[in-house]
């Protein structure tokens, strides 16, 4: 999942190279932190957070196939 969602967003931003995917266990969720460029960081939460919620209901419906829970954060 983790390999997933760091496609997703390199294939968004202008620099690739700068996009980091941190994968940690809490409260029985796995979070996933994203990291881009800081000019980058519009393109992935889009206009009023359109985009970065269509990420979210994706990745909970890939982690729910597989019986998981799953959060995705955009650290500021």
């Amino acid at each position: 999942m983790k390999e997933l969602l760091t496609y997703i967003v390199q294939s968004l931003v202008d620099h690739p190279e700068q996009v980091s995917v941190t994968e940690r266990k809490a409260d029985g969720e796995t979070v996933f932190e994203v990291r881009v460029a800081d000019g980058d960081k519009g393109k992935v939460i889009g206009r009023q957070g359109r985009i970065v919620k269509q990420i979210r209901i994706l990745m909970r419906a890939v982690a729910q196939k597989q019986g998981k829970k799953i959060v995705v954060d955009i650290p500021d």
